[in-house]
C-alpha cells in the first residue's frame, strides 16, 4: 500500500495548467481554486516538504471533491489525482477516532452484516445452463435490495446464456472515499480471485463497480482476463429487440464512473417505441457522489437541483442511469417536486412487453 511520499513525483508533475479548472464541477460552481486538483497539490507539497502538517482544513479540501475523474482524464500529465487524495486522507484519519470508526463500520464482520438485511427481499431465480458464459457481480445496492439485479435476470431469461455467482465482497469504492486504504486492499484481494476462471464477460448493472473492477487489473495485466463491462454493453451488441407497446420518452444521466456509454444509442435503437432525448449536460456529475454529499450537503443540493433541471427540461417520461448512488442524487434533484421515474436502464428494458428476435 502507497504513501503520500511514494506520489512526491506526481505532485510535482502537477504544471498549476488550469486544465482541472475547465472540467471541475465545484470549480465552476464556487470559483475556489482549492476545490481543484492543482489547489490541493499546493498544500500536499507543503506537507511533503515539511512546512504544513495534515489537518483538518486539508481534509475539509480534500473532501471537496467529486471523485469524478474528470480532472486527471484531461491533466496534461496524467496524473492519478484521486489516488494522491485517498492516499492523504487515509493517512490523516486513520489514526484518528472518525477513523477508527470508520474502519470498525467497515470491516468485513459488521459490513456483511448489514449486507444480510437484504436476505429478506425475493430475488428472481436464474436457469443456469446457457452458451455465454457471464459472471455477475452485483454490488452492494443488489446485495441490500435486488431491484436491478430482479430486472436483469428478468431480462437475460430471453437469452442464451449462464449466469454464475459468487460470494463478491463491495467493490472497495466507499473504502476509498473514506480513506479505510486496508479495507480496499482486502475486498480488492479477494475479488481479483473470484474473477478468475473461463467466462465471456464479467457483467454489473453499477458503473462504480464496473469502474472499480477495470481498476483492479492495469489493461498491461489483464489480457488473459474476462473483459468487465456493464450489462447493457452486452444487451447492445445481443440480437434481441424491446417491444413497447405505449410510446415513451426517455432521457439519460451518465454517471461518473460509467468508463463509457457508447452502448446507449444502439441498444435504445432495440427499443420500439421509444424516443431518446439527450439532456442538456447529461454527462456532468449529479452532484450526490457518495461522501461527497454528506461533508457539502449545501453544494450537493444545488449541483443536483440543476441536474434535475436538465432532464426534466427533455420533457421525459423516464429518467435513465446506470448507478444506484447517481438514482439518489436524482431524487434528491427533485426533492418536494413532481418528477419523470427514475431508474437503472435494466429496470427499464424489463417492462418491455415483449423481448425478441431482433430480425
Amino acid at each position: 500500500m502507497k504513501k503520500l511520499s511514494d506520489f512526491s513525483n506526481d505532485i510535482n508533475k502537477c504544471s498549476k495548467c488550469g486544465k482541472c479548472q475547465e472540467v471541475c464541477p465545484v470549480y465552476k460552481l464556487t470559483g475556489n481554486d482549492c476545490a481543484v486538483s492543482r489547489g490541493k497539490f499546493i498544500m500536499l507539497q507543503g506537507v511533503l516538504k515539511g512546512d504544513l502538517q495534515l489537518n483538518k482544513t486539508i481534509l475539509k479540501y480534500l473532501d471537496l471533491c467529486l471523485k469524478c475523474g474528470k480532472c486527471k482524464d484531461f491533466c496534461p500529465s496524467d496524473i492519478n489525482v484521486c489516488e494522491i487524495f485517498n492516499t492523504a486522507k487515509h493517512e490523516y484519519v486513520k489514526d484518528k477516532i472518525y477513523g477508527k470508526f470508520t474502519r470498525f463500520l467497515q470491516s468485513r464482520s459488521f459490513f456483511n452484516k448489514i449486507m444480510a438485511l437484504g436476505k429478506c427481499f425475493k430475488r428472481v431465480n436464474y436457469k443456469s445452463e446457457g452458451t455465454a458464459k457471464l459472471l455477475y457481480f452485483k454490488g452492494c445496492a443488489n446485495t441490500i435490495y435486488p431491484k436491478s439485479e430482479n430486472a436483469m435476470k428478468k431480462v437475460l431469461s430471453h437469452y442464451d446464456v449462464e449466469l454464475i455467482e459468487k460470494d463478491f465482497e463491495c467493490c472497495g469504492v466507499p473504502f476509498l472515499s473514506s480513506g479505510n486504504l486496508e479495507r480496499y486492499e482486502e475486498v480488492k484481494k479477494h475479488n481479483i480471485e473470484l474473477l478468475s476462471g473461463d467466462y465471456n464477460y464479467v457483467i454489473t448493472d453499477c458503473a462504480s463497480c464496473e469502474s472499480a473492477l477495470k481498476d483492479y487489473i492495469p489493461p498491461s495485466q489483464g489480457t488473459n482476463e474476462p473483459s468487465i463491462i456493464n450489462i447493457c454493453h452486452f444487451l447492445a451488441i445481443q440480437n434481441k429487440k424491446f417491444v413497447f407497446k405505449k410510446p415513451l420518452k426517455v432521457t439519460f444521466h451518465k454517471p461518473c464512473h460509467l468508463k463509457s456509454d457508447a452502448f446507449l444509442k444502439p441498444l435504445l435503437a432495440k427499443c420500439t417505441n421509444i424516443d431518446y432525448i439527450e439532456a442538456k449536460d447529461y454527462d456532468e456529475c449529479c452532484g450526490f457522489a457518495g461522501e461527497f454529499a454528506l461533508h457539502n450537503p449545501k453544494l450537493s443540493l444545488k449541483m443536483t437541483k440543476q441536474k434535475a433541471k436538465n432532464l426534466a427540461e427533455t420533457g421525459a417520461d423516464i429518467i435513465l442511469t446506470s448507478c444506484p448512488a447517481c438514482i439518489i442524487g436524482i431524487h434528491q434533484g427533485f426533492l418536494g417536486k413532481k418528477h419523470p421515474k427514475i431508474m437503472n436502464i435494466v429496470e427499464f428494458l424489463a417492462m418491455a412487453d415483449e423481448i425478441t428476435d431482433d430480425k
